[in-house]
């Protein structure tokens, strides 16, 4: 049959309406990093772009790996602040899943950006094209957003421009979408929660109340079991004894936490960790406020020889997930 002949499926109507394409060059991958440069490419419901923006962002400190984004402090004496770009920015991804390559890093660059400026941004949802590509099964060497490009035929014209990068990811990002489409899997989307939440080891007064880190101690309940997405980053191994974590690593939880356990739980997996539900061989680390406790989880630990941090040593080291290697584009 001829191709224009096949019956074209019809369009997921459980699919957005709209994305907005990011990608920031920063200072570095922390927590206290900023951003130096930010593009957005939107695009329609089907993944067509209909505009795209650009602009260079002073970080009002030193610009970091200046030989990867080649933004020097000269260049980026005059360029804006954030807060003068926010609202901007704001309306290019409002009301539109925010599609990153690697997206929990930009997310946190920009989540913590518009913080800073006494704002949140306007995102609801993200989609990670390598949780995507992952989802599709495509062949590639690696995670890198060259090999996703390499695969469509799309060609980088200056890697680690921002507008550029953003250009790369919208051309590569539409055919994956049109496959996931015609293959009917539901898009792996990701709740972006306001980083207020998540303040010195736990609920931030902002987010209501001057909760802090406080016992919320109650008895053991049933829990639903919850799907989360599959972790896209490879298992690093086990996490050193002074850290940091790593995006990858897995991440078993047992007994009682003082923040919420689905709290917890969430927020290892928006940094890229890997939650599981039991120890073995291949866990990272166990996090528990009893290593004395009996249970399965603790026993396998010890016979396994798995790391043990509590709680309040997970949640500070939470503030600083070192990104996977060779991902972040």
């Amino acid at each position: 049959m001829h191709a224009s002949l096949i019956p074209q499926q019809p369009w997921p109507e459980a699919y957005p309406d709209g994305y907005a394409v990011v990608d920031v060059e920063t200072t570095g991958l922390g927590r206290d990093d900023r951003i130096v440069s930010a593009a957005v490419y939107r695009l329609d419901a089907q993944g067509d772009v209909q505009d795209h923006w650009y602009s260079p962002v002073n970080p009002q400190r030193d610009p970091g790996p200046v030989w990867i984004h080649g933004l020097t402090s000269r260049m980026l004496a005059d360029a804006p602040l954030f807060p003068e770009i926010a609202a901007e920015l704001a309306e290019r991804l409002d009301g539109r899943v925010l599609v990153a390559h690697n997206a929990v890093f930009d997310w946190s660059m920009l989540a913590r950006e518009y913080s800073r400026a006494n704002s949140a941004a306007p995102v609801e949802h993200r989609l990670c094209t390598i949780v995507l590509s992952k989802e599709l099964r495509l062949p590639l060497a690696n995670h890198k957003l060259e090999s996703l490009a390499a695969h469509y035929g799309v060609v980088q014209q200056r890697a680690h421009h921002a507008l550029d990068d953003a250009r790369v990811l919208a051309e590569s990002f539409r055919p994956s979408l049109h496959l996931a489409a015609a293959a009917g899997i539901r898009l792996p989307l990701h709740a972006c929660r306001p980083l207020t939440e998540w303040v010195d080891g736990g609920m931030s007064s902002r987010a209501g109340g001057s909760a802090g880190y406080r016992s919320t101690y109650r008895p053991m309940s049933w829990r639903p079991s919850r799907k989360r997405p599959a972790c896209p980053y490879p298992n690093p191994g086990r996490m050193a004894a002074d850290g940091p974590l790593v995006q990858g690593m897995r991440v078993a939880f047992s007994g009682d936490t003082a923040i919420d356990r689905e709290l917890l739980e969430d927020r290892a997996t928006d940094a890229g960790l890997h939650v599981a539900s039991s120890v073995s061989r291949l866990t990272s680390l166990l996090v528990t406020n009893d290593p004395d406790s009996p249970s399965a989880k603790v026993a396998k630990a010890g016979q396994f020889g798995t790391p043990v941090i509590d709680e309040r040593r997970f949640v500070e080291l939470m503030k600083a997930v070192a990104p996977a290697p060779g991902v972040h584009g």
